[in-house]
């Protein structure tokens, strides 16, 4: 669905366990003008997953072709237990939805970010549409979070606290924070932002 004249793209990161992708997933289910970012990876399908829908999913000698060419607005290495995967989000991902006029929103890393503020600065609609949010989350109430979700061990755990730490001080570089409360008043913190940002693309 056309979102409106003016879209936007909402670049959401935060630390693991922050709820970033919640935040996305329910924006995409409330607000019908809204989309996801379909991203682009070299690892293969998991069982439901369909290409184009949950990701484009590239062999790695075509993923490097793309990186070669210049056609990803950003992208990474994954270093798994097994074998290296490719992470990334295509300019044609992008750039094509907010021409048609709609509005989309991409959760990433930090670095991500910073090559999509690059991108910005020579792709007019991008810095036009753009708008950055940080989820910043307290030590305690992260830490939570991951125990909560049962998916790493105390190590992992960690590890993961290293990185935010890292990530938490790349927050002031954003256009916009959240101060990570409970899902329903992040998610109304969201919606704030949202507003501001409609009228700064509407100004563009």
């Amino acid at each position: 669905m056309v979102a409106s004249a003016a879209p936007v793209l909402l670049v959401i990161a935060g630390p693991a366990g922050s709820g970033k992708s919640t935040l996305c997933d329910r924006l995409v289910q409330e607000d019908p003008g809204f989309a996801r970012v379909v991203t682009t990876t070299t690892r293969p399908p998991r069982e439901g997953e369909i290409d184009g829908v949950h990701y484009h999913f590239f062999a790695p000698e075509d993923f490097e072709r793309k990186v070669a060419a210049g056609e990803f607005l950003e992208w990474a290495q994954v270093h798994g237990a097994t074998r290296r995967r490719l992470y990334g989000t295509l300019k044609s991902s992008v750039l094509a939805p907010l021409a048609r006029g709609q509005s989309l929103v991409l959760s990433v890393d930090v670095q991500g970010v910073e090559s999509f503020r690059r991108a910005a600065r020579e792709l007019p609609l991008l810095g036009r549409c753009m708008t950055t949010v940080f989820i910043l989350v307290d030590h305690d109430r992260l830490v939570a979070r991951m125990r909560a979700r049962a998916q790493d061990n105390e190590r992992e755990i960690a590890g993961r606290m290293k990185t935010a730490e890292r990530e938490l001080r790349e927050a002031h570089k954003f256009d916009f924070r959240i101060e990570s409360r409970s899902r329903d008043e992040d998610f109304a913190a969201l919606l704030k932002i949202l507003a501001q940002a409609r009228a700064r693309a509407a100004a563009g």
